[in-house]
């Protein structure tokens, strides 16, 4: 892509940015709608709510496991072209979620919205190193991590006003007017022709694609198939042995073929998938692994509330935009406003310090959480995290691209990619997992050791393994049973208390994730601006 700098003051012009920003809205949008989705989605469907949520975890999984193959692909066709056909594909993807007659089609909507965002995210970063420089590319990179936070004020706003009054559904005609606009605005573009003397490694994509796909069911089926002793609900079993383990121990080791098999392509000459030189100090690894924590503690947040406020406390899909609007409109403005602070502190000093706030107020919301979500206490935790996540995104996505020389910028995308997604989809499954099992331990001994609750009734509605629902749900499996009003208090009583205490320790198990992330943040760049080296070079 050619540069189109400024007449007057030799700048690049913002017109390329205007489209790469609009492309970021559509994905974030499509990803921030989903967990306001879950609530009509249960009703509408009949699933239960863990069910809803692989919605969110086959669009990270699609990314995730495509973005690197997504990446050579751009490379080879060229990176407006395919730029153009994938966002048409996201505009199918919408039509699909928007005629959906089962959770099915929901799902495979959110797979082909992921395949086709495992090209844009690449050509997103592609087209910013070519298009800028310097304070303009830093600049563009806090506009990209600024879209994503507005993407979610607006779609926890817009999408809780119509899931509210009219559904789910019309939130998906808002994602295909996005990418219609996309589309538009992407003839603004300009680029080079693709390379098609490219040759895509179908062997480390096989080994990346499969590792993630295995990462991602083990880790999302923890809870259904068994952490250790396999369940009724899984699919099979290796000696009673649960195969979610099994998928997890398969995908670390898928993992690291891959990059043995990267590293042996490299040393012979020949054109890898991903070029691993950009990972080569303990600088970016650091950076890799804050992005990895930090997206993940994001996603457990999106997941973790929406789940309370809609399914555990029956509220509407606008309560809980009301709820999320402090956190996202921090992240945006954090987002947007941290590229001021790089003149003065080194990327160590921000990153530290943003993993140091986010523990805080995970800790502090562990402690003053309650089932009211409106508190000025929890409002201010949530503005706490909001301000270290913003600052942390944007803060690595810069020192990745800053680091690497223009002819790499694919890979820095894939990278992103491949790292944000991923851990978008395990902090999902992990945030579910957890609770669930937090729960079942908590109402276990609550019901044991209630006086109220005999063993005949706990027999009746199996309340020693429960999921998260709602206290008018309860009740109405409570009334199909010989239990007496005292003892359907009783049981509500020991739902909220359960709930309430399981939320407040998976917090501070988030907290203490949070707090170790702080040892990779240490290791981040010391250099200011300035004196970042010339990357073209290497």
């Amino acid at each position: 892509m050619t540069r189109s700098p400024d007449a007057t003051d030799g700048r690049a012009s913002w017109m390329p940015l205007v489209s790469l920003f609009l492309a970021q809205v559509l994905m974030s949008f499509n990803v921030a709608a989903l967990p306001i989705s879950l609530g009509g989605m249960v009703d509408d469907f009949g699933v239960p709510p863990t069910v809803a949520s692989s919605t969110i975890v086959v669009y990270g999984l699609a990314v995730a496991a495509l973005v690197m193959t997504g990446a050579k692909l751009g490379q080879r066709v060229g990176w407006v072209l395919i730029f153009r056909i994938v966002i048409v594909l996201f505009a199918g993807s919408s039509v699909l979620m928007i005629l959906a007659p089962t959770v099915g089609w929901a799902i495979a909507g959110q797979a082909v919205a992921g395949a086709a965002a495992a090209i844009i995210v690449p050509a997103i970063v592609a087209l910013i190193a070519e298009n800028y420089r310097g304070s303009q590319q830093a600049t563009a990179i806090g506009a990209i991590g600024s879209a994503r936070a507005i993407s979610g004020v607006s779609a926890f706003l817009i999408g809780g006003t119509l899931g509210t009054l009219v559904g789910w559904r019309p939130v998906f005609v808002i994602v295909l007017a996005f990418a219609v606009l996309v589309f538009a605005f992407s003839f603004t573009l300009r680029g080079d022709r693709g390379d098609p003397g490219i040759r895509i490694d179908l062997v480390a994509s096989g080994l990346i694609g499969a590792a993630i796909v295995a990462l991602t069911l083990g880790f999302n089926n923890l809870n259904g198939w068994g952490a250790l002793r396999a369940t009724d609900a899984a699919p099979f079993a290796v000696g009673g042995l649960s195969p979610a383990p099994l998928l997890i121990v398969g995908g670390i080791v898928l993992g690291q073929a891959f990059f043995l098999w990267t590293r042996r392509r490299m040393r012979a000459g020949r054109v890898p998938l991903i070029d691993l030189s950009i990972i080569d100090s303990p600088r970016e690894r650091a950076a890799v692994y804050a992005m990895f924590v930090v997206v993940a503690l994001e996603a457990c947040v999106n997941f973790t509330i929406p789940l309370y406020i809609q399914i555990v406390q029956g509220r509407t899909p606008f309560d809980t935009s009301l709820a999320m609007m402090p956190f996202n409109l921090t992240v945006f403005l954090t987002a947007t406003l941290v590229v001021r602070f790089y003149r003065r502190y080194p990327p160590r000093t921000i990153g530290v310090f943003g993993f140091v706030l986010t523990t805080a107020a995970l800790v502090w919301l562990s402690f003053v959480v309650t089932n009211n979500w409106e508190t000025i206490p929890t409002i201010l935790g949530l503005v706490v995290f909001g301000v270290g996540q913003g600052a942390l995104v944007t803060l690595v996505f810069n020192v990745l691209v800053t680091a690497a020389p223009p002819e790499r910028a694919g890979d820095v995308g894939s990278l992103r990619g491949t790292t944000q997604n991923l851990a978008s989809a395990v902090g999902t499954a992990v945030a579910g997992a957890l609770l669930v099992s937090l729960l079942g331990v908590s109402v276990g001994r609550a019901v044991a050791e209630h006086p109220e609750l005999p063993p005949e009734l706990v027999a009746q509605v199996n309340l020693d393994d429960v999921n998260f629902v709602s206290n008018d749900e309860l009740r109405a499996v409570l009334d199909g049973t010989d239990a007496t009003d005292a003892q359907i208090e009783a049981a509500v009583a020991v739902n909220e208390e359960s709930r309430l205490a399981t939320l407040r320790l998976g917090l501070l198990v988030l907290a203490g994730v949070s707090a170790l992330a702080i040892l990779p943040a240490s290791r981040l760049p010391r250099y200011t601006p300035e004196e970042i080296p010339d990357p073209s070079p290497r």
